[in-house]
């Protein structure tokens, strides 16, 4: 697999996180605040607000914030980690074993390490944060060269192009050439 050159300061880098996440928490809250809210409003215009009837709908408010809520993810030389709501998942992307890419409605990059940890991540964050992708590009180059990275060279040529795509689109649309 080739993968193209890696800045140095990816190698040094520190941890680096999905910037998305914030905003995507937020809409997720909003939307069960909004829930929550035209709910108990609905309930107390008709009359029937009560405590035995409000608790039906912050669970549903809950539920639907769990739901929405996107896994955080954070990326340092040699680890990715990806935390949702009851699960932490951590692999070691300088001895990856394995790169999977599951096609489907939802597409997921599912990682492999030598230890056996698994972590399965939507591919759009790292196009959408390059240096998570740096990071991961870096540590693949890693798993390569030890000779663990056994099956994977495939999809994160995948990831490459569409990491590259993405990026000269941007640069397109900032110059208005697009």
């Amino acid at each position: 697999m080739e993968l193209p050159f890696v800045p140095p300061e990816y190698h040094s880098a520190g941890s680096v996180h999905d910037t998305g996440w914030p905003s995507e928490a937020r809409a997720a809250a909003g939307f069960a605040v909004v829930l929550l809210a035209v709910s108990l409003t609905v309930e107390a215009g008709n009359g029937t607000l009560s405590l035995l009837r409000a608790l039906p709908w912050a669970g549903l408010a809950a539920l639907v914030f769990a739901i929405l809520l996107p896994p955080r993810v954070e990326a340092s030389p040699g680890r990715l980690t990806i935390r949702g709501l009851t699960a932490r998942r951590t692999v070691h992307t300088d001895r990856l074993a394995s790169v999977r890419w599951s096609d489907g409605v939802a597409q997921r990059l599912i990682l492999y390490d030598t230890t056996g940890a698994r972590a399965e991540i939507d591919p759009r964050i790292f196009i959408a944060n390059p240096p998570l992708w740096h990071l991961l590009k870096a540590d693949a180059r890693v798993s390569l060269a030890r000779g663990t990275l056994h099956h994977g060279s495939a999809e994160l040529e995948r990831l490459a192009r569409c990491v590259d795509r993405e990026t000269a689109l941007t640069v397109f649309r900032i110059s208005g050439m697009h």
